[in-house]
């Protein structure tokens, strides 16, 4: 008797406000090129084989909008859940693992304001996080890395080597990154990211490179620079 594969699901979170962006229009929902900038995230996550069921994290209140003006257009075989997102990030991922409810034996969590994710690196990071329990994006550092105080006096000088800046997608164990969220909310705890959440119980992250292009969508400038490297694909 063979093994069963690992069924995978996406949380892709898009419960942000946009505040940073100054527009009326919530990030996630402006245009990028001919398309709503959440759209071309979901599409490729559409066409990755590795995922087969997407959780799609959202402001309360949002879900006709988002279903008319965002899923019904893909017109896609792949299901996506709408799930109403928190207060914070974290709050908001929590509500997305609650929604997959067990039924998946991995979860992928990426932010929904990277639209330029390149599919073979979801299919690696799930891959990896299979072996390894957790999997996450990381670019090198290319400037050097200073420690400061609260006096904004440095106190160290980080070895650039050894640093790592995070992306998402982060992929783990269903059953290990719930567990995580789980006791962070038991010790009030937020961190920057999933694979925090992991690292404080003691579990293993693996680091596979990033891609300097899966930039996160905060500001206009970000917009502008998407719109850009949009035309080299």
């Amino acid at each position: 008797m063979t093994d069963r594969p690992n069924r995978v699901a996406a949380v892709i979170v898009a419960a942000g406000e946009g505040t940073r962006m100054g527009t009326q229009t919530r990030k996630q929902y402006m245009m990028l090129g001919d398309r709503p900038l959440l759209t071309h995230t979901l599409l490729v996550f559409e066409k990755c084989d590795a995922i087969e069921e997407i959780f799609l994290v959202i402001p309360r209140g949002d879900d006709h909008f988002c279903k008319r003006e965002i899923i019904d257009p893909l017109e896609t075989d792949k299901p996506i859940h709408l799930v109403s997102g928190g207060n914070t990030r974290q709050e908001s991922v929590y509500n997305g693992l609650k929604a997959i409810d067990g039924k998946f034996d991995l979860v992928v969590i990426h932010d929904g304001v990277r639209p330029l994710i390149k599919i073979d690196h979801i299919a690696e990071c799930v891959k990896v996080a299979e072996k390894y329990g957790g999997c996450i994006l990381a670019t090198s550092a290319s400037d050097t890395i200073k420690t400061i105080d609260e006096h904004d006096r440095v106190i160290v000088t980080m070895k650039r080597h050894m640093i790592r800046m995070a992306q998402t997608p982060q992929a783990f164990y269903y059953n290990l990154i719930l567990g995580a969220h789980m006791a962070a909310q038991e010790e009030a705890y937020t961190g920057t990211d999933d694979a925090e959440l992991v690292e404080m119980c003691g579990e293993t992250v693996k680091v596979i490179p990033g891609d300097p292009y899966n930039i996160k969508i905060t500001t206009s400038e970000d917009l502008k620079l998407a719109e850009a490297l949009l035309l080299t694909k």
